[in-house]
């Protein structure tokens, strides 16, 4: 008969392998190399060729700041590697990444709950579709997850052993999640704190190392926001919100007005995805975009008016304004609470099969296939009990002082994190995607028995 440690070492390898043959599907099956993918390695291509990071215009490359370098410096290495022909070996590298972070979350969980917990997460995490479908798309997400991770991780194990390597892996951590996505200063704001609170340790002998981590993750930053000052003037160390260069028109009045009925996803692929290149469908939206038949045929108007040259215009984008205006006056509860809300909402619990065909509006089952409703209905399901099992964990850590730093940076990020999406415009769910690694160390630690304290602390 195995031994124990044998087992767990089989045990996990399965869970490896497993984990890799759902990649490789997605990859093979599933792959997602348009749009902003597109992006980001044309603004690597023109770095490494002619030193300038930002879009090609005829004969030559007008510069950007629109997307923050982490992921094009990502790709450049994987260009160096294995050329620039094709997207592709970058998915496979992403796979390699991905199944780091499993493990990652293993060693997390078995940290907080003993062995059996960090054999439950990796099961979870290589066998989750949430994790496993980013993989095979040319995005920040998976990047961003590993260093989610890796932050968690160090900041656990400077509560328990307060030594500066683990504030150096931290800052690396926090620091290249900042220049993936503008966002992940959240991460930051949640997890330098927390570094105060670890048990028997004085605030003062804490601040300098703290202090040290926050310099050290905001560094690379600096070299970016001079260029940026230098080649546009602006004081801009993180990508703009509404991604626009200066000097480049934003649509206000159109995003202000999309935001007084927007709730789903199919709508942000529908219209605001469309604006500004494509025609727009008057017929898709929702009997809630209206107030009144006036505002109705007023919409109407605004939308052919556009459909007339499918560009963002001054005149349209005023014609938009002023219907937004009307409708946040006559309703301010719904503009500025129910609606951030229902679409928080929407981007928490919808269906996380972000790359899978099928129709977006999986709930009418009339206008879906049996087999797309039924995707739909099972990873909705998944996703909804993997968020109970995460909010059972977190109970069942209550009591359990010495993890109360990181409970606290744990809730911090979802705090912070759901309180910046009640600010954007369009539900999309891949924004609450860094959740998914947090759920499944708790969920894991709600499906196995508390360990003994001396198992929780195992290194």
């Amino acid at each position: 008969m195995a031994k124990p440690a044998a087992r767990i070492l089989i045990w996990s390898t399965v869970a490896i392998l497993a984990g890799a043959l759902l990649r490789m599907y997605c990859i093979r099956h599933y792959p997602q190399l348009q749009g902003d993918p597109q992006l980001y390695s044309e603004f690597i291509r023109n770095w490494m060729t002619t030193g300038v990071y930002g879009f090609t215009q005829g004969a030559g490359v007008r510069p950007t700041l629109i997307r923050l370098p982490g992921y094009p410096l990502f790709l450049g290495l994987c260009f160096r590697l294995f050329g620039m022909d094709n997207l592709q070996p970058v998915l496979w590298v992403q796979m390699l990444v991905d199944l780091c972070t499993c493990g990652l979350l293993s060693l997390l969980a078995r940290r907080m709950a003993g062995q059996r917990a960090a054999l439950v997460a990796l099961w979870m995490a290589a066998l989750c579709p949430f994790l496993a479908e980013f993989t095979a798309a040319g995005l920040t997400e998976t990047l961003t997850l590993f260093c989610t991770v890796l932050a968690f991780w160090a900041l656990q194990r400077w509560l328990d052993d307060p030594h500066w390597r683990w504030v150096m892996v931290l800052a690396a951590a926090l620091a290249y999640a900042i220049l993936l996505r503008p966002d992940q200063g959240l991460l930051a704001a949640a997890i330098l704190p927390a570094m105060l609170l670890g048990k028997g340790r004085a605030v003062r002998r804490s601040l300098f190392p703290v202090i040290a981590c926050a310099v050290l993750a905001v560094l690379p930053l600096v070299p970016w926001a001079v260029r940026n000052y230098r080649v546009f003037h602006v004081i801009q160390p993180l990508a703009p919100r509404y991604a626009n260069d200066p000097g480049e028109p934003n649509p206000y009045g159109f995003q202000r007005w999309y935001r007084t009925w927007a709730v789903d996803y199919a709508s942000t692929e529908e219209i605001y995805w469309d604006y500004d290149g494509d025609p727009m469908d008057f017929a898709s939206l929702p009997g809630r975009a209206f107030d009144s038949p006036e505002q109705f045929r007023e919409t109407a108007e605004v939308f052919a008016l556009y459909n007339q040259t499918t560009r963002h215009s001054a005149a349209v984008d005023a014609r938009f304004a002023v219907i937004a205006q009307q409708r946040v006056q006559a309703h301010p509860f719904r503009y500025y609470i129910w609606l951030p809300v229902a679409r928080v909402a929407n981007m928490l619990l919808r269906p996380r099969a972000d790359w899978l065909p099928g129709p977006l509006r999986w709930w009418r089952w009339r206008e879906s296939s049996p087999l797309a409703f039924g995707r739909a209905l099972f990873f909705g399901a998944v996703n909804l009990a993997l968020m109970a099992l995460a909010a059972m964990g977190l109970w069942t850590l209550r009591h359990q002082r010495d993890l109360c730093a990181l409970q606290v940076a744990m809730l911090a990020y979802g705090l912070l994190r759901c309180a910046l999406l009640l600010t954007v415009d369009n539900s999309e769910p891949r924004y609450t995607v860094e959740f998914v690694p947090l759920w499944i160390v708790l969920a894991a630690i709600a499906i196995t028995a508390p360990p003994a304290a001396s198992d929780s602390v195992q290194g």
